[in-house]
C-alpha cells in the first residue's frame, strides 16, 4: 500500500476549477444553431418621475430589421443582424462580429404607457422614453415605524 502525502490546497485547488469551470459555462453566450455566438444588445436604463429611459446599444443595424414591443411591466426587442459579403485572401477569412437572431426582454421598475412611448434610432443607440402610467407618478405608499 502506497503512502499519500495529505495536501489541504490540493482539495482546495481542486474545489477552485470546479468553481471556474461553472461560472465560465453560466456566463458564456448560448451557441445557435451555426456554431456562432448570440447577439444580446446591452442595456443602459434610467428613471425620472415622470418617465423611464431606455438606451439599447444596436449598431450596424437598420431599423427596419429589429422589432420592439412594449408592454405595460416590459420592453421586448428583437431583430437579425445580417452578414456581410466576406471576402478572403491568401485562404483566411476573419470576422468578430456577431451575426444571427436576437432577443431581450428587459422588465421595466414601473409601469408605463406603452401606447405613448417615444423611440429614436441614432448612431447605432436606439433610445426609447416611456412615460409612466398615472398611478405609478402619484403612488404613495404608507411605511409602519416599530
Amino acid at each position: 500500500m502506497a503512502l499519500i502525502r495529505y495536501s489541504p490546497f490540493r482539495e482546495i485547488d481542486t474545489l477552485q476549477r470546479e468553481m471556474n469551470r461553472l461560472f465560465d459555462t453560466i456566463s458564456s453566450s448560448p451557441e445557435t444553431e451555426n456554431g456562432g455566438l448570440t447577439f444580446v444588445p446591452p442595456a443602459e436604463i434610467s428613471e425620472t418621475s415622470d418617465a423611464i429611459h431606455l438606451k439599447l446599444e444596436i449598431p450596424g443595424m437598420e431599423p427596419e430589421n429589429f422589432d420592439v414591443q412594449v408592454t405595460a411591466e416590459s420592453v421586448a426587442i428583437s431583430g437579425e443582424r445580417h452578414s456581410q459579403t466576406r471576402t478572403e485572401q491568401q485562404g483566411m477569412t476573419r470576422s468578430e462580429f456577431r451575426y444571427g437572431q436576437f432577443r431581450r426582454v428587459i422588465p421595466l421598475p414601473a409601469r408605463v404607457k406603452n401606447t405613448e412611448v417615444q423611440a429614436e434610432y441614432k448612431n447605432g443607440i436606439l433610445q426609447l422614453n416611456l412615460p409612466k402610467a398615472e398611478e405609478e407618478k402619484n403612488k404613495v405608499v404608507k411605511v409602519n415605524i416599530g
